[in-house]
């Protein structure tokens, strides 16, 4: 459940944020405010200035900003509610318990101290693990083989697994304890008898931890040739490879320092890479990497570079975490993909030619928008027709994963040379591929090109509920008979879909959404800037009076308004992303998406209104009491995002 806002402003109301900041940053007095050096950027003259009066911080030098608990969130790693909760317990505050029954409580307590009694299992292994290393020369010998220091040991708190099928009970007293199933350390037999044994054997171990320093997992490497050469801990409540990343937790002020997280696919490489001064490696755990990795490197940097092995498996992952980092390429981020020569990983490169040369290979490191071109040729003749005819296909979900921006219309331009073709000409090609995407091709097909990847187009919408009608032989035309597109109906016909686009298009496509709004949300969208604010207050204004309408009804009420032609494109640009019927998403899904664009449609209000509060605080002595509800109420939106 999410905190209340009222309690959020009492929070930093009596939050002294020059107390909080003063335990990670060394302040000194500057007139009324507080100086020193910027935690989140490298510099040698102090440009981080921290306002008790105004109770935020800001950083002229790159720009950083916000309250107690922005600080506390891109400083520590911290989500939103492990700030809150920080804070409150520093105050003697307790967090409220919104809208839950005694009963959700208790079981959300529950939860949490079985989670902390794992976490405590966890830390007793590791802490084995480390003192069998000291007493292991052959383990010592493998570690020094490979280049490595006991201080870089001891900062990833590297151990070793002996060769015994009951080590740890010699370390836990109730071997025969659930729990250590459960957190992953030991596997019940199968066998007759049954026994139950360790997981890891003979292995150097690392231990995985989570942003706030708890080991969650393990990852043991064998010394010598047996297999697998890595073994991972396995889903456990503890742990999940597809959220967490090797290394961060240890990589997080490198990463800040160096301005970019490194992405790798290895344990050995994030430490010999941090053995010679590149401290801002993580490692994805033994799985491609997912959206949601890129989204927790995010929250510590705008700059990530993945670097592959440049062999075909190498370049296989490199696609896939394309796909990942897609939907998050926004005109403020940079994502680059580093190829290493075919006989090299990180580490051996590192280990061969030196911290130095991988330094220079990192900033030669392709951008994205070129990986998103060599990715969208692959496989294509383009000398030939054909081949640029395929390669327009293939980069076209590519392309449409892309969020709104520059960045993705500079990349229509590269495209459209890249197939020989005029930019609106690309879009045209695109735009009339859109009606056939679904129903008209053998076996009612999607017509995304073979290996395009279902991942790269995550922002997809559903199926209309009935197709426009046309006269027989006549084609579906996504222009309204009434007249000429709009500038809004020609950029959704051509895929440049806004916020404010996907949601009208989730409406007019999926009868009952409307249903799942609130009195809020229809009066938040009534405000936006016309054709679209106009368009969501006729709809209200049809739901209010008939009820949920399908496509067709709505189609002849849509008939000259001044609106019409933005809504037709919307409804025509659903075909070019719909999924086969047995694909088709449910309606949870279909509103959770709702729900996450309208939160982040509000957060967007609010941190206008925020804007609006600050400039009149010169002038107007309550304009700060407001801006921080207004926070308040922005910062409760957020932290549901961290929860989702």
């Amino acid at each position: 459940m999410s905190i209340p806002p009222s309690f959020l402003q009492e929070l930093l109301a009596r939050t002294d944020v020059v107390e909080v900041i003063g335990r990670h940053v060394a302040l000194r007095k500057s007139g009324a405010n507080y100086l020193g050096l910027c935690p989140f950027h490298q510099e040698k003259t102090p440009s981080f200035t921290v306002s008790p009066s105004k109770q935020f911080y800001h950083c002229f030098g790159c720009g950083a900003h916000g309250n107690a608990i922005d600080f506390l969130m891109a400083h520590t790693g911290a989500t939103f509610r492990e700030a809150v909760h920080d804070l409150a317990a520093q105050l003697g505050l307790t967090v409220p318990q919104d809208e839950r029954s005694p009963q959700e409580r208790a079981r959300e307590a529950a939860l949490r101290r079985a989670q902390q009694s794992l976490t405590e299992l966890m830390a007793q292994a590791a802490r084995a693990y480390r003192a069998q290393l000291k007493a292991s020369p052959r383990a010592i010998d493998y570690l020094k083989s490979r280049g490595l220091t006991g201080e870089i040991a001891k900062t990833y708190g590297l151990g070793y697994a002996p060769a015994q099928w009951r080590f740890l009970s010699t370390v836990f007293a109730d071997y025969s304890d659930a729990r250590l199933v459960e957190c992953g350390l030991v596997i019940e037999g199968d066998g007759e008898q049954g026994r139950r044994h360790d997981r890891f054997r003979d292995r150097i171990m690392f231990p995985i931890r989570n942003v706030k320093g708890d080991v969650i997992g393990f990852g043991g490497r064998v010394l010598d040739g047996g297999e697998p050469k890595y073994l991972n801990s396995p889903e456990t409540p503890l742990f999940h490879k597809g959220e967490e990343l090797y290394g961060l937790y240890e990589a997080r002020s490198a990463i800040r320092q160096a301005g970019c997280a490194l992405v790798v696919e290895g344990y050995m490489d994030v430490v010999a890479l941090a053995q010679l001064g590149l401290g801002h490696a993580v490692a994805t755990l033994g799985t491609a990497c997912t959206p949601q990795h890129v989204r927790k490197l995010l929250r510590f940097t705008d700059d990530v570079v993945f670097a592959f092995d440049g062999d075909a498996a190498g370049r296989r992952a490199a696609q896939r975490a394309l796909s990942a980092a897609l939907p998050w390429a926004s005109d403020t981020r940079r994502f680059r993909f580093l190829f290493l020569p075919p006989e090299h990983d990180p580490d051996s490169f590192i280990r061969a030619h030196g911290a130095q040369a991988m330094t220079a290979a990192l900033a030669e490191a392709t951008p994205l928008s070129r990986f998103v071109l060599e990715v969208a040729a692959q496989g294509c003749d383009l000398a030939t027709a054909e081949g640029r005819a395929r390669a327009t296909a293939q980069a076209r979900p590519l392309w449409q994963a892309l969020p709104e921006g520059a960045l993705k219309r500079q990349l229509l331009h590269e495209l459209a040379d890249l197939a020989g073709l005029d930019v609106r000409e690309l879009q045209q090609l695109w735009d009339d591929a859109q009606p056939t995407a679904r129903g008209s091709g053998p076996a009612g097909r999607s017509s995304l090109p073979p290996g395009a990847g279902r991942a790269a187009t995550a922002a997809w919408t559903p199926a209309p509920t009935a197709p426009r009608a046309t006269a027989p032989g006549a084609q579906a035309s996504p222009l309204p008979p009434s007249g000429p597109r709009t500038a809004q109906a020609q950029r959704a016909a051509r895929g440049w879909l806004n916020r404010n686009d996907r949601i009208a298009r989730l409406v007019l496509t999926t009868p009952q959404a409307w249903e799942w709004l609130t009195a809020d949300d229809h009066a938040l969208l009534a405000q936006q800037p016309p054709p679209h604010g106009p368009l969501f207050a006729w709809l209200e204004a049809q739901w209010l009076e008939h009820g949920a309408q399908p496509w067709a009804v709505l189609r002849e009420g849509l008939r000259g308004q001044p609106f019409e032609a933005l809504a037709l494109a919307l409804y025509d640009s659903a075909w070019a992303l719909a999924r086969p019927a047995e694909d088709a998403p449910e309606l949870s899904e279909l509103r959770h998406e709702l729900r996450e664009l309208l939160r982040r449609l509000r957060i967007e209000h609010l941190k206008a209104q925020e804007t609006e509060w600050l400039a009149r605080s010169q002038h107007d002595p309550t304009a700060l009491q407001h801006y921080r509800r207004v926070q308040a109420e922005r910062l409760a939106l957020q932290e549901k995002g961290e929860t989702v």
